[in-house]
């Protein structure tokens, strides 16, 4: 198919998503109106189909792209398609050709929420995780989910530092820097006065002098002759350091951690000024050197991944603490990205020193760190983790389900069974795909077990749905054989409760896709009730063509 063909079909499927979005929300399910939109908008994706394996649209704000083409654009901030994935997070968002009409259903179902209005306490990304499409993937800036609207809209106040003026200047000093090379210095004892004015001296041009001035600093480091000497000289290098990071410029932090470095681990340095260079090191991990990091991190300043990388570097575990306090107080998502990915790199090590945060009492920071852990994927992790999903807050409660299931441990089994109880829809069915995450056998019995229970009939058609879709990863012969016993069950009493469950274990079947069960479907092909005969027939199509 020619490249044109591709995009006018892309673009078609585009303004089928738009037209679903304002239908869908306006008609009830069994209306004509409504199942003719699916239809519409199935029938298009089934055209593009017929030619390519999967169609995949780029995200931009105000734009969508296939391949490199642009498809769709919109500046107007109402009825935006693309800001609406992209305010989510949506950064990549994918069809495929297995695509079902129940999945393609469901999608459109969750872009026809208006979220703006209605009481909706999931955003688009989490609705999407919870359905599990088969044939639907996205890719999401996981920074931008990780933060409560509120929190990340708050007022970006930033500081900005005034220099003091400078009332002299240090003559000795200034000959330094015009001189070649220093070799015969006089060491004589630092004041606070002269540590003011040396800090004062370098406002005029820190970029190029402060090099020059650590180069001092360390000549007159090795020519101490006392240790009152040693320690003015420490003393001044420490609050050059400090300095340094408090006017945000990390590339010569990280210059003078490097030669600070180099000197500990040189063999010729004497012993003395080595101690007292591992002394240096290890400041970069105290809380005001970690501070002013995160002002760094939380200003516009743009920082260079490899200049962040060296930076890292010289981190160790005891700039975990000092991390974890400032991660509530940051403002900005990049900011907070920047901490969260180093705490990530730092607690693979010291993971109980990282679960120290779950007790924090922001509901944020505890889902932030949830989310480290979920990342740093130790299962020692499920330990510190089974508490929390019993957290005051859902959002915090979400996570941590989230989180228990990826880490497959079967110590959160009976975790997940009580929060199949819960309250709260999302978190009954973020418990039960965390179930089948896990994945086990004994996942699987806890399970069936809750959809055997006589109660769970009368729950929701769709949250009764989303329980039997997650069995469907375990196709095994017990899978087919419970829900075949399903479908030939009969009753007098409730029979539309009925009719719903057994249009759950077809759904399950269909998505299993084992032809086993293909003779028990067919007795149903033509029942009266219209949701089982419908989702009968869907599963029937799904299991012999594989749509």
């Amino acid at each position: 198919m020619e490249a044109f063909e591709d995009i006018r079909l892309a673009k078609d499927i585009i303004q089928a998503l738009l037209k679903a979005k304002k239908t869908i929300r306006m008609y009830p399910e069994n209306n004509p109106i409504y199942k003719k939109t699916v239809d519409d908008a199935f029938s298009r994706f089934a055209e593009l189909f017929n030619y390519l394996d999967e169609l995949a649209l780029k995200l931009k704000q105000n734009e969508i792209f296939f391949n490199t083409e642009q498809i769709y654009h919109n500046p107007e901030k109402e009825d935006n398609l693309a800001l609406f994935f992209f305010k989510d997070g949506l950064r990549e968002l994918t069809f495929k050709k297995g695509l079902t009409p129940l999945e393609l259903e469901e999608f459109l179902k969750i872009i026809a929420l208006d979220f703006d209005r209605e009481a909706v306490d999931d955003d688009i990304v989490t609705l999407m995780w919870e359905k599990d499409f088969q044939n639907i993937k996205y890719v999401a800036d996981e920074a931008f989910l990780m933060e409560d609207e509120d929190y990340e809209t708050k007022a970006v106040n930033e500081i900005k530092h005034k220099a003091p003026e400078t009332d002299e200047v240090l003559k000795a000093y200034a000959s330094a820097f015009e001189a070649e090379d220093v070799r015969d210095i006089a060491i004589i004892n630092l004041t606070d006065r002269d540590l003011q004015l040396l800090v004062k001296e370098m406002e005029k041009d820190l970029q190029e002098k402060a090099g020059k001035i650590y180069e001092i600093l360390f000549e007159m480091l090795f020519q101490a002759e006392s240790a009152a000497e040693y320690e003015d000289v420490h003393r001044l290098l420490k609050e050059v350091f400090i300095y340094c990071l408090k006017r945000k410029d990390l590339k010569i932090v990280v210059d003078i951690m490097k030669k600070t470095r180099e000197l500990a681990e040189s063999q010729s340095t004497p012993d003395n000024i080595r101690k007292q260079m591992n002394i240096l090191l290890s400041s970069v991990n105290s809380e005001e050197s970690i501070k002013s990091v995160g002002e760094i991190f939380d200003s516009d300043t743009d920082i260079d991944e490899s200049l962040l990388n060296e930076y890292i570097g010289f981190l160790d575990r005891n700039a975990i603490v000092p991390l974890m306090a400032i991660l509530g107080d940051l403002e900005s998502i990049h900011g907070r990205k920047v901490v969260i990915n180093i705490l990530i790199h730092l607690g693979k090590k010291d993971i109980q020193t990282i679960a120290r945060g779950l007790q924090d009492p922001r509901w944020y920071v505890v889902r932030n760190i949830i989310y480290i852990l979920r990342h740093i994927g130790d299962k020692k992790a499920v330990e510190y983790l089974l508490n929390t999903a019993k957290h005051t807050d859902e959002r915090v409660r979400k996570e941590a389900i989230k989180a228990l299931g990826e880490l497959k441990s079967p110590l959160a089994l009976q975790t997940l069974r009580d929060c199949l109880n819960d309250a709260e829809l999302s978190i009954r069915k973020s418990a039960a795909r965390a179930l089948g995450s896990i994945g086990s056998e004994s996942a699987k019995r806890v399970i069936l077990e809750k959809v055997s229970a006589k109660d769970f009939q009368d729950r929701g058609f769709d949250e009764k749905k989303d329980f039997y879709e997650v069995l469907a990863h375990w196709n095994d012969a017990e899978l087919v054989e419970f829900m075949t016993k399903i479908l030939k069950k009969r009753s007098l009493f409730r029979r539309a409760k009925l009719d719903e469950e057994r249009a759950c274990a077809a759904y399950c079947l269909g998505l299993a896709g084992n032809k086993d069960s293909l003779p028990a479907l067919y007795k149903l092909k033509d029942a009266k009730n219209s949701l089982l005969r419908e989702y009968v027939s869907v599963a029937i199509k799904k299991i012999e063509y594989g749509r």
